[in-house]
């Protein structure tokens, strides 16, 4: 699990389960990382209380994601501390000051940015993230919106900041995504609706052929 944010090969994170059957099916298929989404109004949205069976079933087979959306800080403060998730995503409007405390405590958090153009990447370093997932940009929606943006922007980054772990998500589908390797060489891909049969349920052959394609195109 330890090499799940390493740059030097892109790891699968499927985002947006919401049943423990699913979890466990990603854990047997050997995706790399789950995602939770603790967003009250996302389509994907599970409470801590509902989630938390399926973290502990999978703890230690698969890196827990928790996503969150201007959070109250003390509940992914919480769910690190207590181990039920891994790695905190900060999904929303969150300031380098929000996220100060995380990083101080040596927490692992990533933070996700909309992609409207290179200069959306200017400040990344403020925010003392773990890692950074590079996202359509998706006003008040937060989560993405299933669309691609423009991975060149994503390439230059990454080339240019080779240290920094970097996500990739936006209208990644089993279709595109060896591109999206090839293309940017990201640390990891992050999917939601390009895995699903409908917000929530996952589609385990489209998970299968989106790992595939992470093993076939090494960086």
């Amino acid at each position: 699990m330890s090499d799940f944010l390493d740059p030097s090969s892109t790891s699968l994170k499927i985002c947006g389960v919401t049943r423990m059957a699913d979890a466990e099916a990603l854990v047997n298929l050997g995706v790399h990382g789950i995602g939770i989404n603790f967003w009250p109004q996302s389509k994907r949205y599970l409470s801590a209380e509902k989630a938390e069976p399926i973290l502990r079933a999978i703890a230690g087979n698969i890196v827990r994601v928790g996503v969150f959306v201007n959070a109250d800080p003390r509940m992914p403060s919480r769910l690190l501390e207590q181990g039920l998730i891994d790695i905190a995503q900060f999904h929303g409007d969150e300031t380098a000051e929000y996220c100060a405390p995380f990083a101080n405590a040596g927490h692992r958090f990533i933070k996700a940015i909309g992609v409207k153009n290179q200069d959306s990447l200017n400040n990344i370093a403020e925010y003392r993230a773990s890692a950074v997932l590079l996202d359509t940009p998706a006003p008040g929606v937060y989560g993405g919106t299933g669309e691609k943006f423009d991975w060149t922007i994503a390439a230059t980054f990454i080339q240019n900041h080779p240290n920094t772990p970097v996500l990739l998500a936006g209208g990644i589908t089993p279709q595109n995504a060896a591109e999206a390797i090839a293309q940017a060489h990201p640390a990891a891909l992050d999917v939601a609706s390009g895995a699903e049969i409908s917000p929530g349920i996952k589609d385990l052959d489209k998970v299968a052929a989106l790992l595939a394609s992470t093993q076939i195109t090494p960086h």
